[in-house]
């Protein structure tokens, strides 16, 4: 195994913009300022100035947690 190459969880886990977390979630930026502040959407992380990213696993897993409950029989 080359010495310089992480492990490919590692590789995965980066810090991504505003931007491609709407791409990726189809949320405008306001649905997820106001969905971060009823805690139903992951915290942003400063990264310098008035700066902020957002850590690309905790996104796949909202992501991935949405496609789940709507997999979900419904109770009637």
């Amino acid at each position: 195994m080359n010495a310089n190459k992480l492990p490919q969880q590692e590789s995965q886990r980066r810090l991504i913009r505003r931007k491609e977390v709407e791409k990726l979630t189809g949320l405008g930026r306001s649905c997820i300022y106001a969905r971060m502040s009823r805690n139903e959407f992951p915290k942003a992380i400063p990264i310098g100035g008035r700066l902020v990213a957002w850590n690309s696993e905790e996104i796949q897993k909202w992501i991935d947690d949405r496609i789940t409950e709507a997999n979900m029989p419904t109770v009637v």
